[in-house]
């Protein structure tokens, strides 16, 4: 088995020339910056979480089996250079990007932070250190995707979302928004990567307010923190000079809180347990 490379929470590796084994690690990213930290049973987590979604979902993907509590196989596949982003509430940096006019919302949209949108929208994102939100029209002329791909990758990633949503519901959450990636297999466009907390918001239906902050079942957790203490605007003056941001220690209580909220949202998710 050979290393390939290491991302910002799992390890891959080539098994053979059709087959890749993805390792999932218990580190942990926000805002771009990797921190030495690292979040107890995560992945676990977002090992399980994989393999549920990817068997529970009906739509062609790459997932082959499990190896291990925090390893699967999947095969191989060129992928796309399009991070599909779906959003069904007015939330995170769909927020920032409105407020500076960045991104055109239907007429009916309340812009009350968390609020619903009228309809679950496709917002993608180039792949990059720093992802740049991209339209139909510039995804087409970069030569990212077709015009055909973009189409059916929108309808898609909803349906996906939608999908989700209406499991999710069941456990007593609410999807906020989701992040998925796609491949060619055999000339076919086939869902890719992992899905789990790093992917999507997760918010416990119960605690849900219109207007506020909400509980993260997800690494929101962290971003929150480090946005409350200023580490973002920190990482944000820090990149603007050129300079690679510091991580600062991730207290042992947001790290402890982040275990019980993952290792809580697969349970209620699945039914099953750790």
């Amino acid at each position: 088995m050979k290393f390939l490379t290491s991302g910002k929470v799992k390890d891959v590796y080539e098994i053979d020339n059709d087959t890749l084994l993805f390792r999932f690690s218990d580190r942990v990213s926000a805002y771009d910056v990797k921190f030495k930290d690292e979040i107890p049973q995560k992945g676990k987590v977002l090992c399980k979480f994989a393999e549920f979604w990817f068997e529970n979902l009906d739509v062609s993907n790459h997932f082959v089996k499990t190896n291990s509590d925090t390893e699967i196989i999947v095969k191989k596949m060129e992928m796309l250079p399009i991070e599909c982003v779906v959003r069904g509430y007015f939330y995170g940096s769909l927020v920032k990007r409105w407020e500076k006019n960045e991104v055109d919302l239907p007429d009916d949209t309340s812009t009350n932070l968390a609020a619903k949108l009228p309809m679950p929208i496709f917002d993608p994102t180039t792949k990059s250190t720093h992802d740049v939100p991209i339209n139909r029209q510039e995804a087409i002329e970069e030569n990212l995707v077709t015009a055909e791909e973009f189409d059916w990758l929108s309808i898609k990633s909803i349906e996906i979302y939608n999908k989700m949503a209406s499991i999710a519901d069941k456990a007593g959450f609410i999807l906020a928004d989701l992040k998925l990636e796609f491949g060619k297999l055999n000339d076919q466009i086939t869902l890719g990567d992992s899905i789990g907390p790093d992917e999507y918001r997760l918010w416990p239906k119960d605690a849900y307010q219109v207007g506020e902050i909400q509980d993260a079942y997800d690494k929101q957790l962290l971003r929150d923190w480090l946005t409350a203490n200023g580490y973002q605007k920190q990482f944000d003056h820090m990149r603007e000079r050129g300079e690679q941001p510091t991580p600062p220690s991730i207290p042992s209580e947001i790290r402890d809180k982040m275990t019980h909220r993952y290792v809580t949202a697969y349970e209620r998710t699945t039914g099953k347990t750790i």
